[in-house]
């Protein structure tokens, strides 16, 4: 074993030890906050070109492996269903398989896919895969890992320079209402806006992952700045929210709702959206609410003029 593999051994070997010793007290936070960031790194390594790996291309996908457990057992402790969860002893049971990862050719003991890439859908391709769960390696149709592009949520832009006379929109997303936010992996929002022709106006945005989850609310607390002075853009113009969140069973980030403002909502303060179901409807002709449930997307506004 090399030195450099020895060394990550052992940082994930204690990451892992930390998260279930917090995950065993009862400090579900904590343990939360570990499991993500160990899922992440060796995430990472399962994804890094075999030049750069310590690691053979089977060790590296029991690894990935690894990393969907970590994160099923984040979304159980953060769930307030109890069907059908990753168990705490059942992810004990992972310790000795990464510790010996460099010997381990048993089979794996949970049924779970790794977690090549993070996939993301073009609108309306998660309808297809929406019950096609079978479909793990298929051809080149709406199920095919090469029919998607991959993309790292937090792509935020900085405000754009003022002008005299022209206005710009700060949109604060402060948290999001959703029945099952507990069990929302890596939730972020995209913000986009579009034309009555569904086309861009502005680049569009990512927010980073969500700040926390609480009860039926997932908080981000994050700044957009729109990327167009507000007259400057066209008439019947809105500006999208999907909100996205990923599946580890199905290896993509799917969107599970949307949101939109039109121009005659621009106003500063506070402002609450109603949730729309997917895909997302861009020309907004075909609109169905998610839920009767009062659960909105609650943002506020802020204008900047000169």
């Amino acid at each position: 074993m090399s030195e450099a593999a020895r060394s990550l051994l052992q940082r994930w070997g204690a990451s892992f030890r930390k998260g279930t010793d917090f995950d065993s007290w009862g400090q579900l936070v904590e343990a939360i906050d570990e499991y993500q960031i160990l899922a992440r790194h060796l995430q990472k390594e399962a994804q890094s070109q075999h030049n750069n790996s310590e690691f053979t291309e089977d060790q590296k996908k029991t690894i990935a492996k690894i990393a969907t457990c970590l994160e099923l057992r984040s979304a159980a402790l953060q769930s307030t269903q109890s069907q059908d969860e990753f168990k705490l002893e059942d992810l004990k049971k992972l310790e000795p398989i990464l510790k010996n990862i460099l010997t381990y050719n048993k089979e794996f003991p949970f049924d779970v896919q790794p977690v090549p890439l993070r996939k993301i859908l073009a609108p309306g391709e998660e309808e297809h895969l929406e019950f096609d769960e079978d479909d793990e390696e298929g051809g080149a149709g709406a199920g095919s890992p090469n029919s998607f592009s991959a993309r790292v949520p937090g792509t935020l832009l900085p405000r754009l320079p003022s002008e005299p006379g022209m206005t710009l929109l700060t949109i604060t997303i402060e948290k999001i209402g959703l029945k099952d936010a507990g069990q929302c992996i890596d939730p972020y929002i995209t913000v986009s806006v579009k034309d009555l022709n569904g086309i861009d106006l502005t680049p569009v945005q990512d927010t980073p992952v969500a700040l926390r989850k609480e009860d039926t609310y997932i908080h981000f607390n994050v700044d957009i700045e729109i990327q167009k002075h507000i007259e400057r853009l066209t008439k019947g113009a809105a500006i999208f929210f999907e909100f996205k969140h990923y599946k580890p069973k199905k290896r993509f980030t799917s969107t599970k709702c949307f949101a939109f403002m039109e121009m005659d909502e621009i106003k500063p303060g506070a402002i609450v959206i109603e949730l729309y179901k997917k895909p997302t409807d861009f020309k907004r002709k075909k609109l169905q609410l998610l839920t009767k449930k009062p659960l909105y997307l609650h943002l506020h506004q802020t204008l900047h003029k000169e």
